[in-house]
């Protein structure tokens, strides 16, 4: 079997979530002795670093790639306003990287074109011209839900306007090109639950994130009390969910228990939160390695209240035997339960009340913990999660 991925964003370095859901992919069909070969848009914001590539990857996929400058401009995202099309998804178009995959098909057979996410669906005409190859959509998120849950959160209303606006468009675009696929894979129960309401009509597989878990090691020799928070600042539903944690949830912590400290991890930060003075936050910005740092602390907080699809940071923090504290949303696509393998909370009262529970129920922390890594042990271990794909395959 011989697959075509296609990708908006390089999937190593894995610096992001989507990035190393679909290297995790990648990895997983090659392990299969699956032949892949990678196309990918390079970025401003996610820039195609061959001298960060190993001489293995580079042969084994293939991998080519085409720069296209995506960062949102004032006149095209006027012009798009007035337009039917989801500006979102346009600023992912470039003639250079269709007529690179045309070439590609034409070149050679393939027997299964992969769509790493909704933002190359644009391509799929030029795709279809060339290739009687399925076109499978590796589903990562709902997109347009990650816009609207953004603009119910927002207090703004000239900004509320503008993301519902995006919202709508994307939603059009997203849900015309479902039935243009021959199947998709989705993340999560939720999201295909959605896809089927929005009329879906093509085969729909269930495949969630998974993870190498030679990769995650659990750390038992630390006796750090610490909270933390780690995830890219520079994507909104983060920022909005820090800065209401620490608003709502965190002054009140401090109060009862002003020796407890939360470390805040993470690629871009803003301004406004590198300079946050609060205390016992501390703001430490990006780190050289993820599972260290999750491994250095003892406590997860997620208090996301937009996105869709699944929380990478949090497999990974169960896989490290983590107790986490995150809400519904951010345990979307997670088989987990309350006060078993994790802690939900959904109001500020809520958490405020999950870490009081963790300050003074130490011993039940390492349960919560181990059961963590055993559910990511029994149901996200990408090496049974890829099998499914292939399956669908």
């Amino acid at each position: 079997m011989k697959v075509l991925q296609i990708c908006s964003k390089p999937p190593r370095p894995s610096v992001d979530g989507g990035c190393k859901a679909s290297n995790n992919i990648t990895e997983g069909l090659l392990n299969n002795n699956i032949e892949v070969k990678i196309l990918t848009l390079s970025t401003h914001k996610h820039p195609f670093q061959k001298q960060k590539l190993s001489e293995k990857y580079i042969q084994s996929t293939q991998i080519q790639h085409v720069f296209i400058d995506t960062r949102v401009k004032l006149l095209p995202a006027l012009v798009h306003f007035f337009s039917s099309k989801s500006y979102n998804l346009s600023r992912f178009f470039c003639k250079k990287f269709e007529g690179l995959i045309v070439n590609t098909l034409k070149k050679e057979k393939y027997h299964i074109v992969l769509l790493e996410g909704l933002f190359v669906t644009g391509y799929l005409q030029a795709i279809r011209k060339c290739t009687d190859a399925k076109v499978i959509l590796r589903s990562h998120n709902v997109e347009f839900e990650i816009w609207e849950r953004s603009a119910e959160s927002e207090k703004n209303p000239i900004k509320k306007f503008y993301l519902n606006h995006l919202a709508k468009q994307l939603k059009k675009d997203e849900v015309a090109v479902l039935n243009e696929l021959d199947a998709i894979a989705s993340i999560t129960y939720k999201d295909k639950k959605k896809f089927i309401e929005l009329g879906c009509k093509k085969p729909i597989n269930v495949i969630p994130f998974g993870i190498n878990l030679n990769d995650y090691q659990v750390n038992k020799n630390n006796n750090q009390f610490d909270f933390f928070h780690i995830g890219s600042m520079d994507w909104v539903p983060n920022q909005q969910a820090i800065k209401w944690f620490l608003d709502k949830v965190w002054s009140q912590v401090e109060k009862k228990h002003p020796e407890a400290l939360i470390n805040i991890a993470g690629k871009k930060m803003p301004d406004w939160l590198t300079h946050w003075k609060q205390h016992n936050v501390k703001i430490i910005g990006e780190v050289p390695s993820a599972v260290d740092f999750i491994n250095e602390n003892k406590i997860m907080i997620a208090p996301l209240f937009s996105g869709s699809g699944m929380r990478v940071k949090i497999i990974e923090a169960m896989a490290l035997g983590k107790v986490v504290i995150a809400t519904d949303i951010a345990l979307e696509g997670i088989d987990a339960e309350h006060k078993k393998n994790v802690l939900i909370a959904d109001t500020a009262d809520d958490f405020v009340q999950s870490i009081n529970w963790c300050m003074e129920n130490l011993s039940e922390l390492e349960v919560i913990g181990n059961n963590a890594r055993k559910l990511i042990e029994e149901k996200y271990d990408n090496a049974v999660i890829i099998k499914k794909l292939i399956d669908l395959f």
